[in-house]
């Protein structure tokens, strides 16, 4: 897990080089190239696999559930949900915002293995330790338990002659046998103590050609990915950096991640990049083995555009979804929770074509509120131009003291909404927890648009009766990626109570423009 993040990043897309396409959120360039970040969105600390001709790809969602995202790809580069393996986490009332919150403190930096037939995704959480998920179909059912110890930052590995083990620590790391139920089978052995900077971390473990690889990176926005290899699990490890890029822009400090090999024998692999307010964003960057080391990128710097992998055959091009007409009977896997919902109060088939947003508890602020729905924002691939979503709500029974509508979230967090007092409704912008101005609202229907630029770090608020006509209201959240919350900023649909639950929002739909 990165733990060193610096706000200069929120300007990186300003730099990005003139041979970018100004297309939306695809990768893919149709011409047999892409452009990096390979997913313009918050999916950190990637872990990625390939079985058979599909890869699968997991990634950190700390306190979103379901969360725990699998995707899946054909070619590394067009991605696809493939399943959300956690549904919801009920270790801790805190998951709950049961009088206390998990911001940060959730599920980070998974392993990913495929093993006799079966899925094994390793993960830790800051305050209650360990947790294997696994199944034998990626889309699902997935089976969740604790583990009886955590391991930081773990890289699962099996061996060939049927043992297993655990890679992991922070600046100095560790190899520890586990059994078949995979508690410890032997006390920690530390292996390396990193000695370029602090902060080595971020372990995935791969044998090839009678070498033990331990790929992993010195964290931090100008990160350090680093290979250490050896003969055997327990060293002695000797230590390659493999990429070290500081080049302003879209791949500045690329680090922590995967190796993967296609079918045709080409190497690859998947890191990420502090890439603003949106949060981390993957690169896919080609391997060249020079030595006996997995040489990163090409002449020592990452790529920006960059032909396919050779997988056999042309894929679609696809594009992750983001708009929600809330039209089907469960919602789109490109959708999470903060924290656990109240099951309770949320429906799609309460009234349908709508989702009904009802209050769960009283509380003070959105930061505390429970059944509020979270999506990543797509910075598009021309940074001029902005992330933009609107959402239509209907208002009408809502009660004195609730406040629904869209938000921008992280730490600072704004949102454009609705409040009603003394059964009067009114539209009002909060930026911070600060209500910074409001209007009389006329009827029951409302539409409300968060305009957010990753390169300019600013998100703003307008509101319209009609669809037609929005009005500006209140003033720009500066957006910051917050190590209080660890996540990039996220779209918010939300209802929350300040005097008594029970009143209800019914939302038409959620478009990204």
């Amino acid at each position: 897990m990165n733990i060193i993040f610096s706000g200069i990043s929120m300007i990186l897309f300003l730099l990005l080089p003139v041979t970018i396409n100004a297309q939306q959120w695809k990768s893919d360039n149709g011409d047999g190239t892409y452009t990096n970040p390979v997913i313009p969105a918050d999916y950190p600390d990637p872990d990625v696999i390939r079985v058979g001709d599909t890869y699968y790809m997991v990634s950190t969602t700390m306190f979103v559930f379901p969360g725990v995202t699998l995707l899946k790809s054909q070619d590394l580069v067009n991605w696809e949900y493939c399943a959300n393996a956690v549904q919801r986490f009920d270790f801790s009332k805190c998951y709950d915002l049961d009088g206390c919150n998990r911001y940060a403190h959730g599920q980070w930096a998974t392993s990913l293995k495929y093993h006799n037939g079966k899925f094994h995704l390793l993960f830790i959480t800051l305050d209650e330790g360990g947790f294997l998920c696994t199944a034998t179909d990626p889309e699902g059912p997935w089976e969740v338990r604790k583990l009886p110890k955590a391991f930081y930052d773990p890289g699962l590995f099996f061996d060939e002659d049927g043992r297993i083990y655990v890679v992991h620590g922070y600046g100095k790391i560790s190899v520890t046998e586990l059994d078949q139920h995979f508690a410890p089978k032997s006390r920690d052995s530390l292996v390396f103590t990193g000695d370029i900077r602090g902060g080595l971390e971020g372990m995935h473990v791969y044998k090839l050609n009678g070498y033990y690889y331990l790929y992993g990176t010195y964290g931090g926005r100008d990160g350090i990915q680093v290979a250490l290899r050896s003969k055997h699990i327990y060293g002695p490890y000797e230590q390659k950096v493999v990429i070290r890029d500081t080049t302003p822009g879209v791949n500045f400090g690329i680090h922590q991640g995967a190796l993967i090999q296609t079918p045709s024998g080409e190497w690859w692999t998947m890191l990420f990049v502090d890439s603003g307010p949106f949060g981390r964003f993957p690169s896919l960057q080609p391997v060249a083995w020079e030595n006996g080391w997995p040489m990163v990128g090409v002449d020592g710097k990452a790529v920006v555009r960059h032909r396919k992998p050779d997988v056999g055959k042309v894929r679609p091009v696809k594009a992750l979804p983001t708009s929600d007409e809330f039209n089907e009977k469960a919602l789109g896997m490109q959708w999470g929770w903060n924290h656990n919902p109240d099951p309770a109060a949320w429906s799609l088939t309460r009234r349908p074509g709508y989702l009904r947003l009802t209050t769960a508890k009283v509380v003070t602020n959105l930061r505390e509120a429970r059944n509020t729905l979270t999506q990543r924002p797509f910075a598009h691939y021309d940074p001029q131009i902005p992330t933009v979503a609107v959402t239509k709500i209907e208002t009408g029974a809502m009660k004195d003291g609730d406040i629904a509508g869209l938000a921008v979230f992280q730490d600072p967090y704004a949102y454009i909404g609705v409040r009603q007092t003394d059964r009067a409704k009114y539209v009002i912008m909060v930026n911070n927890g600060q209500v910074i101005d409001s209007v009389r609202m006329t009827g029951r229907t409302v539409y409300l648009r968060a305009i957010a630029s990753n390169s300019t770090a600013k998100a703003s608020f307008e509101y319209s009766f009609d669809n037609s006509r929005f009005l500006p209201l209140g003033d720009e959240l500066a957006m910051k990626f917050n190590l209080k919350i660890f996540t990039g900023n996220k779209f918010c649909l939300f209802n929350y109570a300040t005097k008594e639950t029970r009143g209800f929002v019914d939302v038409d739909w959620f478009r990204v423009e």
